[in-house]
């Protein structure tokens, strides 16, 4: 049997869908463990057929899929996943969906909206997930979505590691770009010291997607090498408008770190010109070669997810992973 057999007998399983097998695998690896054998395709109209080729009664199953470009697709996958092992009779099975889907749908803007991302949520309930694992939510109250355990982990320990050996702390800032991420940005400022902090000031038209306009720097960055922190990167007009905006006020350079790295459409052309010295993100998501560009860093996740993987199978507590960060 695939897993970690503790001397309560209790069996740990790791289980892949097709969206990013490497992550599921590094996750696995990490553990000390293999990803379960399964058999998946697709039917000729698009349905998807999923099976596991070992038996998972009694285990605790964590389910590892993430949701870039196909998002429909996967997020279906998914769903039949966990139908199957609730069929199987997992004794508890674990959504860990790292970039969690329609995220961004997290509340009504206009009327007649949907709040999609809640609907996610219900979603993986009635499939049969017992608990949702994530990373860096764009909104940290969709936890309230879910009725059930919902462990919210942060990357921030992970970047700041890597951007502190990049920077200058002493002549550093931290910049948001826009003000609805001033929270995030004011942690990642205490994570390195306590460096300066600004914002991009930004206005959106909310019927139209993906377009913003970024109009000026709130807070010295002049002469500073200057960290722009995201929880994602779509299409990268945001980042890139940022970044010119804080060259534009006089920063020594920019430097770019976001958990999520998305990428679709254009976002490659602009941010491998938009004057960044360097974008970082994790591997979340699948950044295949065509979207890797001179200036682009991907960090694994992996190893973050499986220390709370093992502390949820453990029955620990998965704060306590983040205490020390400040997180």
């Amino acid at each position: 049997m695939t897993g970690i057999i503790t001397s309560g007998e209790k069996r740990l399983i790791i289980v892949s869908g097709r969206a990013h097998p490497q992550l599921a695998q590094d996750v696995a690896t990490e553990l000390g463990t293999q990803v379960l054998s399964s058999t998946a395709y697709d039917f000729s109209n698009g349905e998807t057929y999923v099976r596991f080729n070992e038996s998972v009664r009694g285990c605790d199953v964590f389910v590892v899929q993430s949701h870039g470009d196909r998002v429909n697709d996967w997020l279906m996958e998914q769903f039949i996943m966990v139908d199957a092992l609730k069929r199987a009779s997992a004794k508890r099975i674990t959504v860990v969906a790292p970039f969690y889907p329609y995220a961004r749908q997290d509340k009504k803007h206009l009327g007649r909206e949907p709040i999609s991302a809640r609907l996610v949520a219900d979603l993986y309930k009635t499939s049969g997930a017992d608990r949702i694992m994530s990373i860096d939510l764009h909104s940290s109250q969709e936890q309230g979505f879910f009725d059930g355990p919902w462990d919210h982990l942060w990357a921030q320990p992970v970047l700041v590691d890597y951007i502190r050996r990049r920077i200058d702390t002493s002549n550093a800032a931290v910049v948001s770009p826009d003000a609805g991420r001033i929270r995030v940005a004011e942690r990642w400022a205490n994570a390195l010291g306590g460096t300066p902090l600004a914002f991009v000031h930004k206005t959106r038209d909310i019927t139209r997607p993906n377009e913003s306009v970024a109009n000026r720097v709130v807070g010295a960055v002049e002469g500073r090498s200057c960290v722009l922190v995201d929880d994602m990167i779509d299409t990268g007009g945001t980042i890139a408008k940022a970044v010119q905006v804080v060259l534009d006020a006089g920063a020594k350079d920019v430097i770019v770190a976001a958990t999520h790295g998305v990428l679709s459409g254009p976002a490659v052309d602009r941010l491998s010109t938009c004057g960044a010295r360097e974008v970082v993100v994790t591997d979340t998501l699948p950044i295949p070669e065509s979207k890797r560009f001179e200036n682009l860093t991907v960090l694994p996740i992996a190893p973050l997810l499986a220390r709370a993987i093992k502390a949820v199978f453990d029955d620990g507590s998965v704060t306590r992973l983040f205490d020390s960060e400040g997180v």
